[in-house]
């Protein structure tokens, strides 16, 4: 039987359809990257481009994910560890919709996938914060990803990162 992931978009259930798309999702990994980028100066980590989804689209990490890039993030991870503990399946479950949108995004030339990571294209999407058709659900998706990226940059190496969060690179 085929993965439901392999289905052509019409005959994908319309909430994920509509949720999980190529376009939206990776304008939140390019949000996350762009923002790694204007920080490190450096390639986003290809394996925190699989934790941008997760993370941003779980409404109950969403609410707790901290305001700002500098809040400490061993203790953020220490205080959230219960809503942690179901990331490595979380990340696992939408790696196949992180890598589309990464793909979709690499053939539209806003994204450029290498052997140092994501780098913003050379045709980027234009990040606006406030699209004419959005709501405030979207709007606060959209600026996590953009916090991801700028808490990701202040952080110390990508492994780290992905231990602490219990994600095996």
């Amino acid at each position: 039987m085929a993965s439901r992931w392999s289905l052509v978009w019409r005959d994908r259930p319309s909430e994920e359809a509509a949720l999980l798309n190529p376009a939206f999702c990776g304008e939140l990994i390019a949000r996350a990257t762009k923002e790694y980028e204007r920080l490190r100066a450096a390639a986003f980590p290809l394996p925190l481009g699989f934790l941008v989804l997760p993370l941003v689209l779980h409404l109950p990490t969403l609410a707790v994910l901290p305001g700002r890039a500098d809040t400490t993030f061993a203790t953020w991870s220490a205080d959230n560890e219960a809503l942690l503990a179901d990331l490595p399946e979380r990340t696992l479950r939408l790696r196949p919709i992180s890598r589309e949108a990464m793909l979709f995004l690499a053939q539209h030339r806003a994204l450029m996938v290498g052997a140092g990571g994501l780098r913003t294209g050379e045709k980027p999407m234009r990040l606006t914060v406030k699209t004419a058709a959005s709501t405030p659900d979207v709007d606060d998706i959209r600026r996590a990803a953009g916090l991801l990226g700028r808490w990701f940059a202040n952080q110390g190496a990508p492994v780290q990162i992905l231990q602490t969060m219990g994600v095996t690179p």
